[in-house]
């Protein structure tokens, strides 16, 4: 029997990150790991902070009756009233427990989010670049995926959203700090986004919701902070995870933190809770979620993070390297430089330069995967010895460009 047409197609343009993460474990198997420069997946390298193995020792030794069962599918109580403690701290508004929902890492909370929220056809607009399984979080639910593009220094183009505005919009989903352009969108920004949505809503009688994916927030550089989101539009949905800020990826924990101020908060948040059941996720993780509870202070030494970018922007100042300097998370975004023989480039060209990287044994992934072409994404979360190491196969990669 043929599988779906949809999972058909989709498998033919499937994610670059990992087609990328698979070609360079060839190269080290072939090179040795010590002379591939693979700087393709967003995997966290940095360890946990050690409170998480202290406390992740102490909860598995105390072995408690039933703690490894099911839980209410929205997560343990307490866990959702601690979150909340951490939400408001971050989100400029007191939250409690009914405003938290656990989930299955981001991914599982917008899938979540969009399967509550979306009916056919509904459209969902996305500032351009973005991470690109985007598209696919909303076509599973019977959306429609609406890109827009930013102004050049990648920040949000409040002009294009408005004119793409229109009675089928659901939502707007923004992702500050951004992967892949580390951009932080200012609170301003924020607060004229909001004005915007509620003069559509007012015109349309539908408030589009303001989703904020936010795993990248506890990632952020130079003292900048990442504007609230739930203090500034009454229709908003922040979606989070540990992934980062406490390098769990792998946990798959994360959580939905819903305004107080949502119309219907409880048909809301009821949905959400039903979608998490029957999407098969069923509940978080019980013992990360119990874990994560006892952490809402905790996060990884970003100082790390920060002596890498240093270190990336010296190799591409060096090599000629245009890029977007990032305000958080972990990715350089980087111009494809102009050809040296013909002093051409373009649009077309981040697909040839990324082959032509891997040459050099360096991976990167094509910004045309984030719906930007002529751009390339590196993920600097790798030991910054290999960043080091990697400056005179940049340099001789745009020479020979």
């Amino acid at each position: 029997m043929p599988i779906a047409t949809a999972i058909k197609d989709a498998l033919g343009s499937q994610s670059m990150i990992r087609k990328m993460f698979e070609e360079g474990a060839l190269l080290k198997k072939q090179y040795g790991a010590d002379h591939v420069f693979d700087f393709s997946l967003g995997n966290p390298d940095v360890e946990p902070p050690p409170a998480f193995h202290r406390v992740f020792l102490k909860l598995a030794e105390e072995d408690r009756k039933g703690s490894h069962g099911y839980m209410p599918n929205a997560g343990y109580s307490e866990v959702r009233e601690a979150l909340a403690g951490k939400a408001s701290r971050e989100q400029g508004l007191t939250l409690d427990g009914s405003c938290i929902v656990m989930a299955v890492g981001a991914a599982g909370g917008l899938n979540v989010v969009f399967k509550a929220i979306l009916n056919p056809g509904d459209e969902v607009i996305v500032p351009r670049p973005y991470f690109m399984e985007y598209r696919s979080y909303t076509g599973n639910h019977g959306g429609k995926l609406v890109e827009v593009d930013t102004l050049p220094d990648f920040s949000l183009d409040l002009d294009a959203i408005t004119a793409k505005l229109s009675p089928k919009t659901a939502a707007v989903l923004i992702n500050s700090p951004n992967n892949p352009t580390g951009r932080i969108y200012p609170e301003k920004t924020i607060a004229r986004l909001a004005d915007i949505l509620r003069a559509h809503g007012e015109k349309y009688g539908r408030l589009p919701y303001l989703v904020a994916d936010e795993p990248y927030r506890e990632i952020a550089y130079d003292n900048a902070g990442v504007p609230p989101i739930l203090c500034a539009y009454e229709e908003s949905i922040v979606v989070s995870s540990y992934s980062k800020s406490l390098s769990l990826p792998g946990e798959r924990i994360g959580y939905i933190a819903v305004s107080p101020s949502v119309q219907d908060r409880n048909d809301t948040v009821d949905a959400l809770i039903y979608a998490t059941r029957i999407l098969g996720y069923v509940n978080a993780p019980a013992l990360m979620q119990r874990i994560v509870a006892e952490l809402t202070f905790a996060r990884v030494d970003v100082e790390i993070y920060a002596r890498r970018r240093a270190a990336f922007t010296r190799i591409f100042n060096e090599a000629g390297i245009p890029y977007a300097k990032p305000e958080g998370a972990f990715y350089l975004f980087c111009q494809v430089p102009p050809r040296r023989k013909t002093g051409s480039g373009g649009a077309s060209d981040d697909r040839a330069f990324a082959d032509h990287l891997k040459k050099h044994l360096i991976l990167g992934v094509p910004g045309s995967g984030f719906g930007k072409s002529g751009w390339m994404r590196f993920a600097y979360c790798v030991d910054e010895k290999i960043i080091v190491s990697s400056a005179e196969a940049f340099k001789n990669a745009v020479e020979s460009w």
